[in-house]
């Protein structure tokens, strides 16, 4: 069937439809990963964008139950250059187009998708619509045009769950659990779901902890009542400076100065902006597996997918500390706190897709927890 893509600033592009039948609007953005389009389709923290893959050829290796970071897709609509017609892998158990169908999810392909791309990188996200049910161009800019802005949205808070659970398995690909060696007793860790990613989740637990996952609401004493060894705060889509009361629980917690924090993404900034920081919004956002984050002499190839970033001239630098920065335009990648067991990544160490350099900041985190539980034995003793 025939399908379009509708920019906000008039741009037109034809192409073929696949997935479901309708129309989506959302924020256009691009991902540059070379792998992984399943773990990218089904991040939360795509929610309310329409996902350009630059990699020209999508659904070569089907889907399968493992790769999934969420029940269902977050993404509004798939625009790719071409879709595999014949999916192959010892995992597939289905096609790519059949479960876009399944979930609802409106797909485009036989663009010029590096046009579009280009067109991102010089004028900066957009809103766009892309639409396979045959409404018009006309009607359907004049949609796109009325659709609010990414700034402002507060989509933590659609998308966290509304019921607290337990987590404590690591992934089900035996070939990639990556089990690390566990503690007498789990490290009972509350992460506050904004968005949440399943390998985050899975991570945790390999390296030997009991996770008490809790909603974006969640306030201090509902956190403090699990008596928490640690506290994680998630991924997570839209606007970090409205996600009000995350931010007003980070502030609590960070009254608690022997209490280890630790925020990916979303939680890494709300974070920054728990301390007095100010958050702004990329141009076109950092989406793929290959960006270099370096601090310390050291680089690492990461795995990213934000829209928004940490403003460094906004943080106090005699309390924080920016020990990474995107080699790619020098933003803030990582943070700590100098006098407290306090840090938050940019970037995703639990990669999925992308590459393990980072992994090693799931193992400072239980290091954390493990020095305030030899802190608090020792307190006993005396």
């Amino acid at each position: 069937m025939d399908a379009l893509l509708v920019l906000a600033d008039g741009t037109v592009l034809r192409g073929q439809g696949f997935g479901a039948t309708g129309t989506a609007i959302g924020e256009v953005v691009f991902n540059t990963g070379m792998t992984g389009y399943q773990e990218v389709i089904t991040d939360p923290s795509y929610t309310g964008q329409l996902i350009i893959f630059t990699y020209p050829e999508l659904g070569n290796t089907g889907i399968n139950t493992e790769d999934l970071e969420a029940d269902a897709p977050a993404v509004k609509a798939v625009i790719t250059r071409e879709l595999s017609p014949a999916p192959s892998n010892w995992r597939s158990s289905g096609n790519l187009e059949g479960w876009l169908q399944d979930h609802g999810v409106v797909g485009l392909s036989g663009i010029d998708t590096r046009a579009v791309v280009r067109l991102l990188r010089e004028g900066g996200a957009i809103n766009g619509a892309v639409s396979n049910d045959g409404t018009s161009p006309a009607a359907l800019l004049e949609q796109v045009r009325s659709a609010p802005s990414m700034e402002g949205q507060n989509l933590a808070a659609q998308v966290s769950t509304n019921e607290p659970y337990q987590w404590s398995r690591p992934t089900a690909a035996a070939f990639d659990q990556r089990l690390q060696p566990k503690p007498l007793q789990p490290y009972k860790v509350v992460a506050i779901d904004f968005g949440i990613k399943r390998a985050i989740l899975e991570r945790l637990s390999a390296h030997g902890c009991d996770v008490q996952v809790l909603p974006a609401s969640a306030n201090f004493d509902q956190v403090m009542a699990h008596q928490p060894d640690g506290v994680f705060l998630s991924n997570g889509p839209g606007d970090p400076a409205v996600v009000s009361s995350g931010i007003e629980l980070a502030t609590a917690l960070l009254g608690q100065h022997q209490l280890p924090l630790f925020g990916i993404c979303l939680g890494h900034q709300i974070l920054g902006l728990a301390l007095g920081g100010r958050t702004f919004k990329l141009g076109y956002g950092h989406r793929g597996l290959n960006h270099p984050c370096g601090g310390n002499g050291l680089v690492e190839i990461t795995s990213q997918n934000h829209g928004f970033a940490i403003d460094a001239a906004s943080l106090d630098p005699e309390r924080v500390s920016v020990t990474h920065h995107n080699l790619n335009d020098g933003t803030v990648a990582a943070l700590e706190l100098r006098d407290q067991p306090v840090f938050g990544v940019q970037y995703h160490p639990e990669a999925s897709p992308g590459p393990h350099d980072a992994d090693h900041h799931f193992r400072r985190f239980t290091t954390l927890m493990a020095e305030r539980r030899n802190a608090d034995s020792m307190e006993r003793l005396q």
